[in-house]
Order: structure tokens, then C-alpha cells, then sequence
């Protein structure tokens, strides 16, 4: 039966049980946080309004990144672009990965837009063939290593004039640690799944579509050159569109949260209801723990904390957060790689990485999954600190 066409299954649970009542008790408790130190109107009102400067200040800025890059990147792929780089990282693969060389085609195609991305690849017989089962699985932290990359970096670049700081060498360097990032997460998921599965059972074919693409071969577009081009171009962003409004809800609820748990009140001390009020908690969290911290991720604020955190749930959220952090000052270069590593190398796996598992039909595997995923992004962020750190001593 076709996947897409699958009914979901429904999972059941009693109608009253424990989270019945815990929830509520726990939700009310984190409103209480804000309404008690802000006040309930206060707190509704810089909800609301947060959201709406979000939406507008921020999103419409990401959706317009998402559309240029969605073309760019149909560009690349449609004059062979992908295909070439594909080649050149295939015999990378299997000494640093572990993984056969069509794995490198996962890194391109999520890199240049998503987690998601590589699930197309995973349903396609060509593709499939090419793994054994235990290597199957490690697809999920490969991919999302690498989910929103060209995003990432390219926002994170466009912060040069906003900062007066060149930022090239500290996007390259972020880039490179969220590489290693990739490799400590496969590598752990590996180690996994070898015992799980073994290391010569193969995968199975079951469900898996057929390639009509022969060996040697890639599709492209009808219409000479011009007409390809232009049909790239415009099918290229209507995905970065679709990209764009992915990120929405994860950037107005998380940001918002989040952003609200960063700041502090208005500028005259006083809670007023507007945008980006909060109650500082998190940075009063990060102060108490700063011998740790600094060492590990050489923050330059308490705030910088708020990036990472963000990036657990979604990519897009934490960007917004870094166009703040950097309009205040409170950010600096090396802040930037560490930023471009961990926002790469996590790029939401929280609320990606169980329904990729589930797609990949290795549930039960989704907490060895997060597990490497988490230790791989926090390599990352230490190894872009100390990078930039030494290259800062050149």
C-alpha cells in the first residue's frame, strides 16, 4: 500500500487517568509563572503582542529567505548540481559516516531545505538498496544534522550588517563543527542499531517505491534551457513558501515562550504589556550555572542561552531569536558559530526525530535516536567555541 495513502493509526488511552489532572495543574502552574511577576493582563497582552511583532518582524523575513533559497536550490538541482556534489562526497562517506555513499545524497537534499527531505529518498527502492538494515535508521540523525543548512548559514551571514562584524569566518567554522556534530550522532546511532539488527541483515524492500530513474541518470524538467530554468525558479520557491509557513507555529508558540522567559520588563522597570516583556528567568538560570557555560560555549550574555534551547524545537524560532540578540548587542561573532553549529546540527529534532523514526518504521529506536542527536549538537556548539577560540589567536 502506498504511504501516503495509509490510513494513520490511532493510538488510544483511557479517558481519565494520571495526565488527566496532572496536566492542567501543570499548565495553570506555568501561567501562574508569568501572571504572578507580570500580572495576568500584562501577560495576555505581551503574549499576543509578541506573537504579532514575531510574525511580522521576523517570519516574513524568514519566508523570504526560504523562497530564495527554495529557487536557488531547485537551480542546483535541476542543472546537476546536487548529482555532482553527490559524487564528490561519495567516497566520504563510508571511513567518516559509516554509511554507503548514496547516504551523501541525503546530506545534500536536507541541506539544502529540511529534516523531512530525506524521507522522500528513504521510500525509494534505488536509494534503499544500497544500506543494510542497521544503517537505515542512522538517516535520521544524518539528515537532520544538516536540515535548514543553507538557511542557517545564509541568515546567519546576512547578520554581518546588523553586528559591523565580517561574519564569513564564523559561519564556516559553525559550519564545520555542525559536520562533526553529524558525524558523532550517525556513529552513536550506529552503535545502536548494530545491536538491534546486526551488521549483515539487509534491508527489506517492502513498501518501498520503485526508481524509474535508470543508473547514471537524473530527472530534469521539460523545455530548453530557459524554460527549465524559470520553471525551477518558480517551483523552487512555492516550496520555500511551503517552507516558510512550516515554521510559523514553532516560531510564534516557542519564540514567544521562550522569549518571554528571557527578557525582562520594559524599559522603565515596569510591566507594561507589550512585546518582549518577560521574567528573566532563564538567564537568571544561566548566571547560576556560567562556570559551565562559558568554558563549554563562551556565551557573551546569559540571554545566548536561549538559542540552543530554542533550536531543540525548531530551527526557524531560534533564528528569530539570534535577529533580537544581535540588534541588542548582546551577541558577538563567536556567539555566531555557535549559533550556526548547534541551530544546524539540532535543527528541531525534538519535534521531528519521532515522527522520522516512525516513518522509517524504527519506533522503537526513536529514544537511541535523541540520545545521539542531543550528544552530537552539543559537540558541536563546543567544538565551534574552541575553534573560533584558536583561529581567534591566529
Amino acid at each position: 500500500m502506498n504511504p501516503e495513502t495509509t490510513p494513520p493509526k490511532t493510538l488510544l488511552k483511557k479517558e481519565l487517568g494520571p495526565e488527566t489532572w496532572i496536566f492542567p495543574i501543570g499548565f495553570a502552574a506555568f501561567f501562574a509563572l508569568f501572571a504572578v511577576k507580570m500580572g495576568l493582563a500584562n501577560t495576555l497582552n505581551t503574549i499576543m503582542n509578541t506573537a504579532y511583532h514575531l510574525l511580522m518582524e521576523t517570519v516574513f523575513y524568514l519566508l523570504a529567505i526560504c523562497v530564495i533559497m527554495g529557487a536557488v536550490s531547485s537551480l542546483l538541482s535541476e542543472f546537476g548540481f546536487v548529482s555532482l556534489a553527490n559524487r564528490l562526497l561519495q567516497p566520504l562517506m563510508k571511513p567518516v559516516y559509516g554509511l554507503p555513499g548514496a547516504a551523501a545524497l541525503g546530506i545534500v537534499t536536507t541541506f539544502l531545505s529540511d529534516n523531512p527531505a530525506i524521507l522522500a529518498l528513504a521510500e525509494d527502492t534505488y536509494f534503499r538498496r544500497y544500506f543494510k538494515k542497521y544503517q537505515f535508521p542512522a538517516l535520521t540523525n544524518l539528515g537532520t544534522s544538516f536540515g535548514m543548512g543553507l538557511i542557517v548559514c545564509t541568515f546567519m551571514y546576512s547578520l554581518t550588517p546588523v553586528m559591523g562584524v565580517p561574519l564569513g569566518g564564523a559561519v564556516i567554522i559553525g559550519l564545520f563543527s555542525a559536520v562533526l556534530g553529524s558525524v558523532i550522532s550517525t556513529r552513536m546511532m550506529l552503535h545502536f542499531t548494530k545491536k538491534a539488527f546486526g551488521t549483515e541483515t539487509p534491508m527489506s524492500e517492502a513498501g518501498a517505491s520503485v526508481s524509474e530513474t535508470p543508473r547514471g541518470y537524473r530527472p530534469i524538467r521539460d523545455g530548453g534551457i530557459g524554460t527549465r530554468a524559470l520553471n525551477a525558479i518558480l517551483e523552487g520557491g512555492h516550496n520555500g513558501v511551503e517552507m516558510g509557513l512550516a515554521i510559523i507555529p514553532g516560531v510564534l508558540v516557542i519564540c514567544t515562550v521562550v522569549m518571554m522567559l528571557i527578557n525582562g520588563p520594559s524599559e522603565s522597570g515596569a510591566y507594561t504589556g507589550s512585546a518582549y516583556e518577560g521574567i528573566r528567568l532563564i538567564p537568571a538560570i544561566a548566571e547560576k550555572i556560567d562556570f559551565i557555560l562559558k568554558p563549554l560555549f563562551g556565551f557573551s550574555s546569559p540571554e545566548a542561552i536561549g538559542v540552543p534551547v530554542t533550536s531543540l524545537g525548531a530551527a526557524g524560532a531560534a533564528l528569530s531569536l539570534v535577529t533580537t540578540l544581535a540588534s541588542s548587542g548582546r551577541i558577538s561573532a563567536g556567539d555566531i558559530s555557535v549559533f550556526t553549529a548547534m541551530c544546524m546540527c539540532w535543527s528541531g529534532y525534538l519535534s521531528t526525530h519521532a515522527s522520522m523514526m516512525d516513518s522509517l518504521h524504527c519506533k522503537e529506536l526513536i529514544g537511541k535516536a535523541l540520545l545521539s542527536h542531543t550528544v552530537g549538537g552539543f559537540v558541536a556548539g563546543v567544538a565551534a567555541h574552541w575553534i573560533f577560540v584558536l583561529f581567534s589567536l591566529l
